[in-house]
């Protein structure tokens, strides 16, 4: 679901840089920067300027690149604004020009119909095809389905990991451990989680005030950037892993002992492989937590230490059964 009250006004204020800067002002239809963007999709009207609405998709935002100015040319030498009003009758978020198109040679009676109608006119300076990748690309982040978790969110060895369990079980004191051997932390105690393209989640803290302090019993709120430096934060990372954390039962037979049966939990409707780690005085949390971080890249890799094992092992007492098979046929002559 999109931010709440996402308005044309926010998307062109949108702090996006590098590739994924829309370079976008308002040239018109200021009053219309009001209006909630609602659909996360670009809609370009060329059948619609034609005449043919029946299809149209009005709640999306109108990309105008050069066939679309070039055809407003003809309906400018045609003298034809009942089509641009019929195109205006629909409650459009705002309508966007690209391709570095000058704002003086826009038909003045389109700008003025907009304006009449309250319909914010933007442009940018970027290509079509290209503004149309990064507006997507911010859209993907900006509608995304999202969750909060009460959770902690640690980087560890360039995989995202999600620290999960009950309150008081030490989640923050693991993390802050693992920022002290300098993996970097996302994000504490809030984690809001948004599934972007359907296969990927990514975590951060939920505000900027928030975000990368931790909550530590006994001691109170810290600064991990301030203490550590901003090389121990990162703003968002996708949650390759999720460890569980759960005070040790020593009457609970299934604790994992080969990791041969791999788990998943979903989050968003996407499968993330997931550990349950118990914890007791005397186990070192963090050092597991590497661990585990470092044999998630190996399986990523292909290598699957477990299952290696697994089979070093059934190899080894084959070929123990094979050499007693074979001495006790040599001891029968």
């Amino acid at each position: 679901m999109a931010e709440e009250s996402f308005t044309v006004f926010n998307l062109i204020r949108l702090e996006s840089k590098g590739r994924n800067s829309l370079n976008l002002k308002c040239i018109g239809g200021r009053l219309g920067l009001r209006k909630k963007i609602c659909n996360g999709d670009i809609n370009r009207p060329g059948l619609a300027l034609t005449g043919f609405f029946e299809c149209f998709e009005g709640s999306k935002i109108q990309l105008f690149g050069a066939e679309e100015v070039a055809y407003l040319e003809r309906l400018k030498s045609e003298n034809r604004t009942d089509t641009i009003r019929t195109f205006f009758s629909y409650d459009i978020p705002c309508v966007v020009f690209t391709g570095g198109i000058s704002e003086s040679s826009l038909y003045k009676e389109f700008m003025d119909i907009a304006e009449e109608v309250g319909c914010a006119v933007l442009l940018s300076d970027l290509e079509t095809t290209e503004f149309t990748v990064r507006l997507l690309r911010v859209f993907s982040n900006i509608f995304a389905q999202k969750q909060s978790m009460h959770a902690v969110m640690v980087e560890v060895f360039g995989i995202g990991v999600l620290i999960r369990g009950k309150s008081g079980v030490g989640k923050s004191e693991s993390a802050l451990e693992l920022v002290e051997r300098g993996h970097r932390l996302v994000a504490d105690d809030v984690v809001e989680l948004r599934c972007v393209d359907g296969n990927s989640v990514l975590a951060r803290g939920p505000n900027e005030i928030l975000g990368h302090h931790m909550e530590i019993r006994g001691l109170g709120i810290v600064n991990v950037a301030q203490l550590y430096g901003v090389s121990c934060i990162l703003e968002q990372k996708e949650v390759q892993l999720i460890i569980d954390l759960s005070e040790w039962d020593a009457e609970k037979p299934d604790y994992e002992r080969l990791g041969t049966e791999e788990k998943f939990d979903e989050i968003l409707g996407v499968k993330i492989p997931l550990l349950k780690i118990p914890v007791k005085p005397g186990r070192n949390v963090p050092i597991i937590v590497e661990a585990a971080a470092m044999n998630e890249r190996l399986k990523r890799k292909g290598f699957y230490t477990a299952k290696i094992f697994n089979q070093n092992v059934l190899r080894w007492i084959e070929m123990c059964e094979s050499k007693n098979t074979y001495y006790s046929k040599v001891d029968s002559y």
